[in-house]
């Protein structure tokens, strides 16, 4: 009786980057749903913790009209979600020229979209209000949690930096870009503050969001090659 070899094919498992990223997102969209609870709730602490930052971060908006200027430029131009969006928009442009990667473009463009409908499919389900103050130094539109301003740019400048990571750049590159995203990331959720219209946990709930859809993104580019790297390890029939 002969013998017949087995032909079973080995399940399919991601990689471990994939793996890696998963328990990331996981784990953002725990913190994710636990200070959207207690923003939800008014939770008592965090509002007064709120109220005191952005009281005293009021007083010196007003009381320095130049640097409030500033960073009005800064916060409602240079580094606002339409200026972060067509950042996107060029690169995907670039990636589009260089042919090969078709995919990549596709998927950064679609990763900017879904958060902005996350953005304020949140901001409509939480409908907090805004910082209101007497004397007020800038405004804003729609619900005030989460900040889309520090959203946009964590989103943006996630995408783009893990893209810089996968192509190999040099070190001195590498670490460029990652201070100057962390300047914008942080920078745009201070001057959010510090204008009065977004209380500080507001843009904690941006910052968070907004790695939470980078973290996705990244488990939805790479599953693919992930499942790849699998099949070639099955081996071949005899």
């Amino acid at each position: 009786m002969c013998h017949q070899p087995d032909r079973t094919t080995p399940a399919r498992q991601p990689s471990p980057a994939v793996r890696t990223a998963a328990l990331v997102v996981a784990a953002l969209a725990a913190c994710c749903a636990v200070l959207m609870s207690l923003v939800a709730v008014e939770w008592g602490p965090l509002v007064e913790a709120d109220g005191s930052v952005s009281r005293t971060t009021h007083r010196w908006a007003v009381r320095d009209g130049a640097a409030t200027s500033v960073i009005r430029v800064l916060s409602d131009w240079v580094l606002d979600p339409l200026t972060m969006r067509l950042l996107c928009a060029a690169v995907a442009l670039w990636l589009l020229w260089r042919r090969a990667a078709w995919w990549t473009a596709l998927w950064l463009v679609l990763t900017v979209g879904v958060a902005v409908v996350v953005q304020q499919a949140v901001k409509a389900a939480v409908g907090r209000p805004r910082p209101v103050w007497p004397d007020p130094v800038d405004s804003a539109r729609f619900a005030a949690f989460p900040s889309g301003h520090a959203m946009t740019a964590t989103v943006v400048c996630g995408l783009l930096l893990w893209l810089l990571h996968r192509s190999g750049v040099r070190r001195v590159l590498w670490w460029t870009a990652v201070a100057l995203a962390l300047l914008a990331v942080i920078g745009v959720g201070a001057t959010r503050v510090w204008l009065g219209v977004h209380w500080p946990s507001d843009v904690l709930g941006g910052w968070l969001f907004g790695a939470l859809v980078v973290a996705v993104a990244v488990v939805v580019h790479e599953w693919p090659r992930g499942r790849t790297g699998a099949r070639a390890g099955v081996g071949s029939r005899a």
